[in-house]
Order: structure tokens, then sequence, then C-alpha cells
């Protein structure tokens, strides 16, 4: 009788298919989403920095009078390198009015830094230290973001260095008010973890791309906080690089949003029900030269129509200064097209 060949046990030693199986495989959801985040982490970490500040503090002398003490008082925030020679992004609140600025780079060392600009109504700032062999972040574009898109913010939270949290995209083209009272526009929110000190640190992507400079949280609401999205960063960082400032416009009126009648907004065929009232108007001022005058309600400028301050604030920008522009406003019932020339603010 002839036996039948045994199963082998297994393949031979060195034949082709002992090679190792794809560990991708073997692997669960969290392990990818681990190696999403450290792969963030470990790209974009080294540019993160930390900011000390010191603020001169002042006190009530005589009669009520301010008076500068000898006492200063600190804070500390966030931020990240963004070009080899030491360009740092971080928020305004984190540096503005700032005696003194202190960077604490990744690897320990310090650098005083210089405040290149900053700029209120968006809440960036840009500094700068003179270091060797600085790690500069990539730079992404917010545009190509996601809802539910994986983010990791890095940063400083009540001085813990190098902290890292991660959440996702929870929606975009958010608006934000600026401490200065104007409305910050396309704001990136998301629930990773932001704390007092997370200011100014980099919202990133799993490739290691900054999206959004880390700006704000709701309290006591939870995994609701705010990024300024890195397009904005970008131009505004420019400008304060190239200026010291963002340049924007102005026409020289102080004005409130208002509601427009409903019949006055059929009649005239407005695509908004409101505008911005006019209070009044600075003497020589282009809006003064344009025939502007109190009680005027602003409904469109150029071709874009205004339904409160902050779209007049947002049509206002560096390249209409200089220009003429066409001024619609309603003075009572009555439509009336004026002719301005919106100067440099």
């Amino acid at each position: 009788m002839t036996l039948p060949d045994p199963i082998p046990d297994g393949p031979d030693e060195g034949s082709e298919s002992t090679a190792p199986l794809d560990p991708s495989l073997h692997e669960s959801p969290l392990d990818a989403y681990s190696r999403a985040v450290t792969r963030a982490v470990d790209l974009v970490g080294p540019s993160v920095v930390a900011i000390e500040v010191r603020h001169r503090a002042r006190a009530s002398g005589p009669l009520g009078a301010r008076a500068r003490v000898p006492d200063s008082r600190g804070g500390s925030g966030s931020g990240f390198v963004f070009t080899p020679d030491g360009f740092i992004l971080t928020n305004s609140h984190v540096v503005h009015n700032a005696e003194s600025i202190e960077v604490v780079l990744d690897e320990g060392g310090r650098r005083r830094a210089d405040l290149i600009g900053d700029d209120p109504e968006t809440d960036l700032a840009v500094i700068r230290i003179e270091a060797p062999h600085l790690v500069p972040a990539r730079l992404g574009d917010s545009r190509r973001l996601r809802v539910g898109q994986l983010v990791v913010a890095i940063g400083n939270p009540y001085g813990f260095q190098a902290t890292v949290t991660a959440g996702v995209v929870s929606a975009l083209g958010r608006s934000l008010r600026a401490a200065s009272g104007r409305l910050i526009d396309n704001v990136i929110q998301t629930d990773a973890a932001l704390n007092p000190g997370n200011s100014g640190g980099p919202l990133v992507t799993a490739d290691g791309d900054v999206v959004g400079v880390n700006s704000a949280m709701i309290l006591p609401a939870q995994g609701i906080c705010f990024a300024i999205a890195v397009n904005t960063v970008s131009f505004v960082a420019a400008q304060l690089i190239r200026h010291g400032r963002v340049r924007r416009s102005m026409i020289g009126i102080g004005g409130e949003t208002v509601p427009v009648p409903r019949r006055v907004m059929r009649f005239h065929r407005l695509l908004f029900g409101s505008g911005v009232r006019v209070l009044n108007v600075q003497e020589g001022s282009p809006a003064g030269q344009a025939g502007v005058l109190e009680g005027d309600v602003i409904v469109g400028f150029g071709d874009r129509d205004i339904a409160g301050i902050d779209d007049l604030q947002a049509a206002l920008t560096d390249q209409v200064a200089g220009r003429p522009h066409s001024l619609t406003v309603l003075r009572g019932v009555e439509r009336r097209m004026l002719e301005v020339v919106p100067a440099e603010g």
C-alpha cells in the first residue's frame, strides 16, 4: 500500500512564502490613529515654542492718577517657528503691549524675542529670535480641510510645555469676535482640547501641515475651541513682516448695524434687511468728502451688499485704498449712490 504524503507543517526555511505578513493587516484602528498623531508631533513638535512675556504693572497714584510701579506681571502662551531665520507666529493677545518677550525652544534653550508686528483685528502676531538650527513648521492650505478630519494641537497649557491634544475639525467658516471688536472670518472650530497657554500654538494635520493658529475656547463649554485659519495667517504674517502692521482702509465714520424696514427693502430690491447706520462722520474724512450724512444707512460698497458693520469692515481692505468706489446709502426712503475714495487706515 502506498501512503499519502504527509501534510507539511509549514514552508521550508528560506522559501519565498516565509515573508512576514503585512503588519497593517493586523493593525487596529487605534494603532492607525496613534501613528497619525505621533507623525504630526514628530514633524511639528520641534517647531513649537513657549512664549513668556512681562507686562509692566500700573497702579493708581495720588488723586487716582495712573503711575508706574516697579512690580511687573507675566503671561505665557505658545508659538511656532515658520521660517528658518527665526520668525515665529503667535496670538496678538499673547504679546500685545509686552515690555519683554522670551522664547523657550523645544530643546530647552531660551532666547530674547523682538516683536515684529501684531494685529489685534485678527489676533495674530509675529516675533523673531536669533538662534541656529531652527526647524520651521510647514504651512498648509486651510481650504482643503474637511469637517471630521483629524487635527492635532500642540502648545503649552498652564506652562506644561509641548502638550499634545487631538480631535477633529468640528466646523469650518465660523466667525470669531476679536478683542478689538472686529469679526474674524473663516475660523476653524475643533474639539482638540485647548487651555490657557495653548494660545498661539499650531493646529496641524496628520501630514504635519499647519492649518491654523489656536486662539480661543468657550468656557464652560467642553470641546468648543477655535483656530485662525492658516490662509488668513499667511496673509497677515506677510503684512506684519513687510510693514509691521496690516494695512487696511477707512472711510471715517462711526456706525452700527440696524434693520431696514421691510417695505423699503422690497421697494429697492435689497438683498439684506439690514445695513449700517452712520452715527458720526469725521471731519475731512473720505465719507465726509463723499457727502455721507449722519443718519444715512449704508447698504452697498462697490459691488458688495452691506448687511452690517462687519460686512463694511471686511470690504475695507488695503486694496481699495486710494481708489474710487460707489457707496450705496438710504437717506430716509430714498436710495442714493455716492462716490467715496477710502484712505489707508
